[in-house]
């Protein structure tokens, strides 16, 4: 894994720092944009006086399966990183299912054994289809499957998304799925929803951010215990007309009948978690799968048949079964530098760390060499992120500024975490103070790096808080009778920005012309030949030439 020195280019000489602003994407529109709308001075000024350019971060451009599927901060960390697009886990499953692939494999195989041996068959999972961490579709597909190959009993436990699609859209996707249900039963398949909730109050807590989430979803869906209602649809209109809540938001709920749980998980059961996406699946896998387990109190652990849709860690093999392989990211932009003795910084609070650190480097956990790599993160709040929209970004700044006077750095690498999980929420204004609370940063963090004679590249891993309000079919924003908006907390498939930042007066090189459509995966490239390597032949293009 040797590096060639290039001929082309000469070494930057200060330190090359990127700067991945999560979520903030280019909207050609400015109603709605939370980027446009906050005060930036910082970041237009090194939109105006340095060289920019935007770079697709959705689509196929990040190996997602169609042009109309969002970017996400997985995907786009490992384009970053890799230098190159690899096929994505949505891709991988829908084709796994396509080609009757899944349904031949092991794990498939055990879980309906088990099922067929008198247990019930569970499904856990991110309920909607954004396509970010999980698909309806794929769900629907077992379901048949298992129906057809003579399950006799299923229970579904379903988290509620308002993230990554509409933020009050449950009941669009739980009414007629349970007409589906409905058409699916009959004898010899009983099949029901036995429990459910918001995916930012149960299950789906990931970095180990809030532990407390993911027992209130092992209390729910394994236990049975919870607040109990008749059905999916009238817990949802319960706590909507109580609480005022977003679907992401929605506490956890248990249907029953005559004060029963519907679905508990015991001993004997098989459970598959049909999120294909890793990093909200590890926690709630490590609670089913491991022995010695610390992190909460699961109580009498039932002895069950558990399988991933994909095996969410490959350097811990976890889940040890599991459905669909994922994509097998090698030689990542972060080895090949470990491997030719560039120092390295990578930081990020915890809802982003492991995205500079496990995604960055091709879903794998730890560092390629622990002399030359330092990991920082910074531990975040566990508040609603609307409340404190500035989130960690002074204390990420602080810690950054620190590790680029050491010069013990050649390559360091930030996510600010600010638009992404702000512009999740949905509130606008914060949005907005959360975009401002970024651009003082910058405003401290450039002049740093200048000083010390270093390059920095500020960019972003897909949009998000850049088009705020929903959309109609013709990419207007869409009012109501008395103008009202409706809030948007999904990704974008808007272009993000990529912009050059040096102190040289005229330096050797230049941002080229000629790709016709650049996307996130020619960032590595571009770093490579910043720090005067040649990137590796088989790394989408540069975005820099000689000047």
């Amino acid at each position: 894994m040797k590096l060639e020195k290039s001929s082309r280019f000469s070494a930057c000489p200060g330190p090359v720092v990127t700067i991945v602003l999560d979520g903030v994407g280019i909207s050609p529109r400015e109603d709605g944009d939370a980027v446009k709308t906050a005060r930036t001075p910082m970041l237009d000024r090194l939109m105006a006086n340095f060289p920019t350019t935007t770079l697709l971060a959705h689509g196929t451009a990040v190996g997602m399966p169609s042009d109309e599927d969002m970017g996400n901060s997985e995907v786009g960390h490992n384009a970053i990183g890799a230098g190159r697009v690899f096929a994505q886990g949505a891709k991988l499953v829908a084709e796994s299912i396509a080609s009757g692939h899944l349904w031949e494999g092991r794990a498939w195989h055990d879980v309906v054994a088990a099922a067929k041996q008198g247990g019930t068959l569970h499904f856990i999972g991110l309920f909607s289809d954004g396509n970010v961490h999980s698909h309806i579709d794929h769900l629907k597909a077992m379901l048949e499957q298992a129906r057809k190959e003579g399950v006799p009993k299923v229970r579904l436990h379903l988290l509620l998304d308002g993230r990554d699609v509409g933020e009050t859209s449950a009941l669009d996707y739980v009414d007629p799925f349970e007409a589906y249900l409905d058409g699916l039963r009959g004898p010899g398949f009983d099949v029901a929803i036995a429990s459910g909730g918001g995916r930012m109050t149960i299950t789906m807590d990931r970095y180990e951010a809030n532990w407390a989430m993911v027992q209130r979803g092992w209390d729910i869906h394994v236990r049975g215990e919870g607040r109990q209602f008749a059905s999916a649809h009238e817990a949802i209109v319960t706590y909507r007309n109580e609480l005022k809540v977003i679907d992401q938001d929605l506490p956890g709920f248990v249907i029953a009948k005559d004060g029963k749980p519907l679905g508990p998980i015991v001993d004997g059961d098989a459970v598959v978690f049909f999120n294909f996406r890793g990093d909200r699946a590890i926690e709630i896998s490590r609670a089913f799968t491991e022995e010695h387990f610390t992190a909460f109190s699961r109580g009498p652990l039932p002895k069950v048949t558990y399988a991933g849709m994909m095996q969410y860690d490959g350097d811990t093999k976890l889940p040890p079964r599991f459905l669909v392989e994922p994509p097998a990211i090698d030689r990542t932009m972060g080895e090949y530098l470990a491997r030719n003795g560039i120092s390295q910084y990578a930081i990020s609070e915890t809802q982003k760390y492991g995205h500079v650190t496990y995604f960055w480097n091709g879903n794998r956990t730890g560092k390629f060499d622990d002399a030359l790599e330092t990991y920082v993160e910074i531990p975040s709040d566990v508040v609603p992120f609307e409340q404190r929209p500035w989130m960690k970004c002074a204390e990420i700044t602080d810690a950054l500024i620190d590790a680029v006077r050491s010069g013990r750095y050649r390559y360091l690498r930030v996510n600010y975490a600010n638009g992404d999980m702000v512009g999740h929420t949905g509130n606008f204004e914060a949005a907005v103070t959360a975009m401002q609370s970024l651009d003082l940063q910058l405003a401290r963090l450039i002049p740093v790096i200048l000083e010390a004679k270093g390059t920095a590249i500020v960019t972003a891993d897909h949009g998000n808080a850049d088009e705020m309000y929903e959309l109609d079919k013709k990419g207007n924003v869409t009012r109501d009778a008395e103008g009202r908006t409706k809030a948007k907390t999904s990704h974008t498939l808007n272009p993000v920005p990529f912009v050059l930042i040096s102190g040289e007066v005229d330096p050797s090189y230049q941002l080229r012309e000629d790709l016709v459509t650049p996307g996130l995966s020619n960032i590595a490239a571009t770093v490579l030949n910043l720090l005067g390597f040649e990137a590796p032949e088989d790394y989408d293009p540069s975005l820099i030439e000689p000047a």
